[in-house]
C-alpha cells in the first residue's frame, strides 16, 4: 500500500472515529437531558399535604355554608360517630320515599344548599380515602362533612314544615 493511500485510508478513518465520537457523545448528551427532564414525583408527605389542603379548602366551605344558614358551624361528635364508616350516599339520604319538596324560592336555597355540602363531602371522603382509613385528621373531616351533608338534607326535607 502507498504511503499516499495509507494516508487517505487515516484520514477516513479518523473522519469515522469523529463522526462515531460526535454521535457517541449526542446519545450521551440527549439521554442524560431526558434523564434530567423527567419529572420527579413529590415526596410522600408533600403529597398528604396537597390532600389535606384540599380537603381542608372544601371543609372551610361547608363551614361557611353553615353560617351563612344560621347553622352551628360544625356538627355534634355524636352525629359525626354515627356517620364515620358509611357512605355520604347514605348521610344524603333523609327524605320518604315520594316526598317532593316544595319548588319556593326559599326551599330551593335550603336545598341547593344541602346539594352543595353533599357533593364537597363526597369530594372530601374520596380524598380522605386515598389517604388511607389511618389518617385519622382526613377521616374526621370525612365524618364531618357527611353529618353536615346529612343535617343539610334534613333541613331541605323538612322546609314545607317550617313556619313560613
Amino acid at each position: 500500500m502507498s504511503r499516499a493511500r495509507a494516508a487517505a485510508v487515516a484520514a477516513a478513518l479518523g473522519a469515522c472515529l469523529g463522526i462515531c465520537l460526535i454521535l457517541g457523545l449526542g446519545l450521551g448528551l440527549g439521554l442524560g437531558l431526558g434523564a434530567c427532564a423527567r419529572t420527579l414525583e413529590p415526596p410522600e408527605w408533600q403529597r398528604r399535604q396537597q390532600k389535606m389542603t384540599e380537603i381542608t379548602t372544601l371543609w372551610a366551605q361547608i363551614r361557611d355554608w353553615r353560617r351563612a344558614a344560621h347553622m352551628v358551624l360544625d356538627p355534634t361528635p355524636a352525629d359525626m360517630f354515627q356517620w364515620r364508616g358509611r357512605t355520604v350516599s347514605e348521610a344524603a339520604r333523609v327524605c320518604p320515599d315520594g316526598r317532593t319538596v316544595p319548588a319556593n324560592a326559599t326551599c330551593s336555597d335550603v336545598c341547593s344548599l344541602a346539594d352543595a355540602i353533599c357533593d364537597n363531602a363526597e369530594a372530601i371522603c374520596g380524598i380522605a380515602d386515598e389517604l388511607g382509613k389511618a389518617d385519622h385528621d382526613a377521616q374526621d373531616k370525612c365524618a364531618s362533612a357527611k353529618a353536615s351533608c346529612r343535617e343539610a338534607k334534613q333541613r331541605c326535607c323538612n322546609c314545607s314544615k317550617e313556619a313560613p
